[in-house]
Formats: structure tokens, C-alpha cells, sequence
């Protein structure tokens, strides 16, 4: 195997044995052979598409697919075989679809149209990222179908919730099919840019999909302590499952708890009918392991995040949508316009004591653009006061390195006149320090999940028109931001699609930037790599 999609890779350079993740030797290479069949049917896509006929089914699966290949998603090899079962199906169906215009694909795509599973299965080894020898043009291919993983995971949860934009879906097909060719360096930069800001559209349309399905989030005190009552935790990032889950433990006498990417649930309106939605357990999830033990109730992954299962936990761990695990219990999907069936899970809570409590007390969420947007003449009379002397844009993904550190620790030495802008589970290096608030403005204004990081784009781009300025890079707002997996990718992209520059990132640069590839990023968008706390504190509050 060769993995190096995620921040955590071996020495930053490449998981050649096992993935940091878990992940083990087969299912990376399953992986590699799924996205290896992907970028065949996408060739057949095109061809449809130019013939007006792909539609919106074709999109969810390559969503879907795509989607299953992301960090700490899935790590079932039985569940990623099935998909690439159903990409040979895809596949043959575009083809058939495209007809005489099939007979256009050039000689050199031959490879990644042809054959079946059992005789791709034994050239895993050919198929995957080393297989692009050129480290430029494979750094860029890279990063354009990581960055194809997250938008199709934003997009699955914009999906779920009946809001669909089939250019999104065309857009994966595009760019997969643009992989599989000899493209100079400069298309495939063009192509990386057209990622970014498919990832603004896909963010947009996830965002008008929770908001429309739940409404706005409102500032919301979240409880942390634990009840009397047996409890289910829900992890992940899925809302239609947290609202049917609710929905099925009305008076039953169990408890549901949000963990991770789900704390942000809160704030909706929508879910604030539910008593039985009591609070939010634990942290991030790489404390998972500690936590799933303690909590002693049946835990549902909804999505990506999971870890590498104990076993003394396996039997209370359930797994749905595109999130799978081997030995734990799979919930299917809905059918027929029926909501999932959670009856096993719910039975099983009621038979367990209930959750071990870790923590007391109170956090605050809620603070989305609508939100924050609605305290702007505040914000902005805080900002001309002198109040407000910065914002710091510290989004986006946790990790169990202990560099990961620095980002508490710029949190704990930024002046009490710097406000800190996040969404994603990087909140939780620095959402429970009790950094106050500025004349009524809390210091950590928490958007929600990574997705939700679009809410910071928004706001941004809001108090640029307030101010009156030309460009967003002359706003009083600095980017640090964390990363881990491709769903950051995905933001990265988007935030550069606006035009921001400047971005710090870390705790390290990404091990699939070559040096060149790096260097015009540098020198492109001013992106670098984070230093010291005391060092980037200072160059931060400078402005630079």
C-alpha cells in the first residue's frame, strides 16, 4: 500500500504498511482499486453528460463512492469490494449510454475503461497514487481528488436531506476523467481552482440544506454532563440520522448524546423539540476510543471519524451510511421513503446502565453567519473602538499529534482583543478555556461543523462590504488553520477559490505537495506552514 492522503501519514512522507488510521494493507488498496474503476466509468460519464443524460442517480454514487474513501470513514474490505461490484455496473451502464461516442476514448485512457474486478484485484498495486511517476503531476492529481473527497461528502449530506445540484456531481465525473490523461501541470492547476470553487457551491448548497431543513442555528448553551437515563451517543456528522434517531426514542426512556462533529446539532432549532437530545459527550474524535468505553451504551458512526474499534466496545458500535467497520452492526439505508430503522440500537440502549460521567458544566455553540451577522453593528463598533484588534480563522480538523498543541496554546496567548473564528473539530483544542467574551461577544465564535466553515467565509466576505473594502485580504482576519483529512482539502480549496491568502496551515504542510507544487501555492496564495505560538501570535496581531 501507499497512503498519504491524511495529515497523520508516516513521518509526513507516506503509510506503507498499515495506515496511522487503522487503516490495513487491503483496504487501502480496495480503496485505490474503487477510485481506479471511478475514474474509468468517468470517462463513459463525459460522454454522457455531453449527450445531455447523465442525471442525478450516477452523481450519488460517484458522491457515495467517493465519499467511502475518506480518512476514517470505512474501513469494511466486504463494504468497499461491493462498491467497486457497483462501479463495473456504472461503468457498463455509461458505456451503453454513450454508444458510438464510447469509441472516442483515446488508446491511452484504455487502461482505466477496461477490465473486470477479478482482473484488476491481483494489479492493486499498479493502480494506486504511485502509479503517476512524475511527483508534480502526481502532487497535483492528488490534490485534486482529495479534494474531490470532500465535496462529495459535503454534497452526500446535501443529498440526504433532498438538495442536489447535479453540475456538482458533473464536476467529479469532469475531474476524475481529467486524472486519467497526460495534462500539462498548469491545466491540472486550473482544474484544482475549478475544485475550489465547486467546494464554495457544494458548502453553499450544504448550508441552505441545513438551514432550510432545521433552520438557523441560534446561540445555544450545550449541556456536557451525563443523565440518569441509558443513553445512545451519535458521532459523525449526519443531521437526518441524529432527527430519525430523536424521532424513534421519543419516550422510551433513553437518552440521546451528541459526540465530535455533532455537538453543533444543538443549535438548530429543529432539535431543540427533542428532550431526550440531552447533551454532548466527550470530545474529539480521537478520544473515541476512551470515550465509546466509558460511555457503556450503544454508539452510532454516522459518517467518517470512526477509529479502529476495541473490542470490549465492538459489540455496542453501530455503523451507517457511508461509515462501515468489520464485526460491527451495519444499520442500511432508507428505502421506499421510510426513515432507517434504529430499533436494534434503541434496544440495546435499554439494557445498558447509564453513561459514566466525564465532564460537568456548559459550552456554547450557535454562532453560524446568521447569527453572528445579526451582532454585525456590535461587531463592527467593536472593531472601530479598537475593541476588536483581530479575528483568527482557526478552523478546521483535529489530530492525536501532540503538535497539535500549538493551536491551544495560540488560543491561550492571543490578547483578549482577538476574537477566534472556527468550525470543525479543531474547536476542541481551545472551545472549553474559558476565554470570555468582548463586551458581549464571546472570544470563540463556534460556526459548527467543517462544513460550516463556509459561515466563516460568509461572515468574512459580509464585514469586507460593511467596511467598505476592495479585497478580503484587507479585513482585520487572519487564517490558522488545522488540517487532517480531505474534507479540509476541500475547505482549503474554497477559501483560496475567495481569494484569501496569507493562510497559515499545520501542524504540517500536507505530504502530497511536492516541493514544486508547494512552492506555487507560496508564492501564488502566500500559504505557509505554522511556526511557534509566540512567533505566529505576534506576526498575527501585526497583520501579517
Amino acid at each position: 500500500m501507499f497512503c498519504f492522503q491524511c495529515q497523520e501519514t508516516v513521518k509526513n512522507q507516506g503509510c506503507t504498511v498499515r495506515g496511522v488510521c487503522g487503516k490495513t494493507e487491503e483496504t487501502a488498496n480496495l480503496m485505490d482499486l474503487l477510485i481506479h474503476v471511478l475514474k474509468g466509468a468517468s470517462l463513459y460519464g463525459e460522454k454522457v453528460i455531453e449527450k445531455g443524460g447523465f442525471g442525478l442517480s450516477y452523481g450519488r454514487f460517484f458522491s457515495d463512492a467517493l465519499f467511502a474513501t475518506l480518512t476514517n470513514t470505512n474501513f469494511d474490505p466486504s463494504r468497499i469490494t461491493s462498491l467497486i461490484d457497483k462501479a463495473f455496473k456504472i461503468r457498463d451502464e455509461l458505456k451503453a449510454k454513450a454508444g458510438d461516442a464510447s469509441r472516442e476514448i483515446s488508446h491511452d485512457s484504455a487502461l482505466w475503461s477496461a477490465g473486470s474486478e477479478g482482473d484488476l484485484l491481483p494489479k492493486a498495486g499498479m493502480v494506486g497514487v504511485l502509479a503517476t511517476e512524475n511527483p508534480d503531476i502526481r502532487s497535483l492529481r492528488e490534490l485534486l481528488i482529495y479534494g474531490l473527497k470532500g465535496i462529495a461528502a459535503y454534497a452526500h449530506h446535501a443529498m440526504v436531506l433532498g438538495f442536489e445540484d447535479e453540475e456538482i456531481y458533473r464536476f467529479l465525473v469532469e475531474a476524475l476523467a481529467a486524472t486519467t490523461r497526460d495534462l500539462p501541470a498548469d491545466d491540472l492547476v486550473g482544474l484544482v481552482m475549478k475544485a475550489g470553487q465547486t467546494a464554495v457551491t457544494t458548502m453553499a448548497l450544504l448550508d441552505k440544506a441545513n438551514t432550510t431543513t432545521y433552520g438557523s442555528p441560534e446561540i445555544t448553551k450545550v449541556n456536557l454532563g451525563a443523565g440518569k437515563n441509558p443513553g445512545i451517543l451519535v458521532s459523525g456528522h449526519d443531521l437526518k440520522d441524529l432527527e430519525e434517531l430523536l424521532e424513534q426514542t421519543k419516550g422510551s426512556g433513553v437518552d440521546v448524546y451528541t459526540h465530535g462533529e455533532m455537538l453543533p446539532a444543538h443549535s438548530y432549532p429543529f432539535f431543540k423539540k427533542y428532550p431526550n437530545l440531552v447533551g454532548n459527550y466527550g470530545g474529539s474524535w480521537w478520544h473515541q476510543r476512551e470515550e465509546f468505553e466509558a460511555f457503556g451504551g450503544p454508539i452510532l458512526m454516522t459518517t467518517n471519524c470512526i477509529v479502529p474499534v476495541k473490542e470490549t466496545y465492538l459489540d455496542r458500535i453501530f455503523t451507517t451510511g457511508t461509515a462501515g467497520y468489520p464485526g460491527a452492526k451495519h444499520i442500511p439505508d432508507r428505502s421506499n421513503g421510510k426513515a432507517k430503522d434504529f430499533s436494534g440500537i434503541i434496544a440495546l440502549a435499554r439494557t445498558c446502565p447509564a453513561p459514566q460521567q466525564l465532564e460537568g458544566g456548559e459550552i456554547i455553540g450557535g454562532l453560524a453567519h446568521d447569527q453572528v451577522l445579526s451582532l454585525a453593528d456590535k461587531v463592527v463598533d467593536a472593531v472601530k473602538s479598537g475593541a476588536i484588534k483581530r479575528f483568527v480563522v482557526m478552523a478546521g480538523c483535529d489530530g492525536r499529534h501532540k503538535d497539535r498543541d500549538y493551536f491551544t496554546r495560540v488560543a491561550e496567548q492571543l490578547p483578549e482583543d482577538a476574537v477566534i473564528l472556527t468550525a470543525g473539530c479543531a474547536k476542541y483544542r481551545y472551545n472549553k478555556l474559558g476565554l470570555g467574551d468582548i463586551g458581549g461577544i464571546p472570544r470563540v465564535l463556534d460556526a459548527g461543523q467543517c462544513n460550516d466553515s463556509y459561515s466563516l467565509a460568509v461572515i468574512a466576505l459580509k464585514l469586507k462590504e460593511v467596511f467598505g473594502l476592495d479585497d478580503i485580504n484587507k479585513l482585520p482576519v487572519s487564517f490558522d488553520i488545522a488540517w487532517y483529512e480531505q474534507k479540509a482539502v476541500a475547505v482549503l480549496l474554497a477559501l483560496l477559490a475567495l481569494g484569501i491568502k496569507g493562510i497559515r496551515l499545520g501542524p504540517t504542510l500536507p505530504a502530497f505537495l511536492s516541493p514544486n507544487v508547494a512552492k506555487v501555492l507560496v508564492e501564488k496564495f502566500d500559504i505557509k506552514p505554522v511556526t511557534t505560538p509566540e512567533a505566529d501570535v505576534a506576526a498575527i496581531m501585526a497583520g501579517n
